[in-house]
């Protein structure tokens, strides 16, 4: 990993605004709040980067609370493919490795100067059994998420490539000024001059 800092070794403390953003629509007690607060890091990335490495362990997942991030996996040709992009209020892992308790697959990378809160698998276990709605919470994002990664699925396999384009930034507003060019192309499946194309003529 390179280039990295944390801006605190220690647990979230008495953060109770950003707890209740992340988990919102949910109200807490004191106590459930010093819970959440046990098992949440802060933690601070430099843009550039690399937070997860291919082949390494994977029991961490990040809420964002600013910044932006990308998850990619480098096939044998060292192609690079963008799985995911992650912007505020979103959460990014390797979720494969995550779920299974297997190897990691991904890069994950800092695009922009970002500040995280780190759960581990361990941790978020702890939370479900000790306040059991925020296990529905987990669910209904995973449920969510699943959703859309289905619906981007079906547009790779059936929508042009300047549909897939509309639907991006549709889904990503405001992004493109904080991520290249071949990182787009590699979301859409697409070469950087495709890309150049479809910007001029949706210009026209």
């Amino acid at each position: 990993m390179r280039n990295l800092y944390y801006q605190s070794k220690t647990k979230v403390k008495s953060d109770n605004s950003k707890i209740q953003h992340i988990f919102k629509d949910l109200s807490f007690s004191e106590d459930e709040i010093k819970i959440i607060e046990s098992v949440f890091q802060k933690v601070v990335y430099k843009k550039g980067t690399v937070i997860l490495e291919p082949d390494a362990t994977v029991e961490t997942q990040y809420y964002i609370s600013e910044g932006c991030l990308r998850s990619y996996h480098i096939d044998a040709q060292g192609k690079e493919h963008t799985v995911q992009f992650g912007i505020k209020d979103w959460w990014i892992s390797d979720y494969t490795a995550f779920f299974s308790s297997s190897k990691s697959i991904m890069n994950i990378e800092v695009l922009q100067d970002a500040v995280l809160y780190r759960l581990s698998k361990k941790d978020k276990e702890y939370l479900y059994a000790k306040i059991p709605r925020i296990e529905t919470f987990f669910r209904k994002k995973l449920e969510r998420a699943f959703g859309a990664f289905q619906k981007r699925i079906l547009s790779n396999l059936s929508q042009t490539a300047k549909t897939r384009y509309l639907n991006f930034i549709n889904t990503y507003p405001n992004i493109e000024q904080c991520v290249k060019n071949y990182h787009i192309a590699s979301y859409l499946g697409i070469t950087t001059e495709s890309l150049s194309r479809i910007r001029k003529e949706l210009a026209n």
